[in-house]
């Protein structure tokens, strides 16, 4: 919802919360979810699913997020999962830990929890031997 060119700004929304709406329970959907009013319990796209999130500045949500897509301009209280890409706009109160693959966080924005960096993918990590050095091949492994 910051710039111009955003293709999740322009999502479809399959799934309307309205202002004066609560939700007491747990949600689960699939494609655009934007929120207005209140949800009280946590909030899971479809796993696997292209779906988004949109947190309008009136909006709250007490409970997890798990969404592929998330723009949050409200308040948050849970963990939020971005396994995609989160957007925090300059109205966002998130209360909890946040996991991401991508962030756009826009002045004004504030996280009382953790920041933890989840890339999209597979993960390579050497594994170090003696001394901070590469392990190196058991004997019967190495030919020659």
């Amino acid at each position: 919802m910051f710039s111009a060119d955003s293709k999740q700004s322009r999502a479809r929304i399959d799934t309307l919360v309205g202002r004066n709406s609560r939700i007491d329970g747990d949600l689960h959907y699939k494609g655009g979810l934007h929120v207005d009013g209140e949800i009280r319990g946590s909030v899971h796209a479809e796993e696997g699913s292209d779906s988004m999130l949109s947190l309008s500045q009136h909006g709250t949500i007490r409970g997890e997020v798990k969404v592929g897509h998330v723009v949050i301009n409200g308040t948050v209280e849970g963990d939020v999962h971005a396994e995609k890409k989160l957007e925090l706009g300059p109205s966002a109160r998130i209360t909890g830990d946040v996991y991401y693959n991508l962030v756009q966080i826009a002045v004004g924005a504030t996280v009382n929890g953790k920041l933890v960096h989840k890339p999209a993918g597979p993960v390579l990590a050497a594994v170090p031997g003696k001394g901070g050095k590469p392990a190196e091949a058991p004997p019967e492994a190495k030919r020659g």
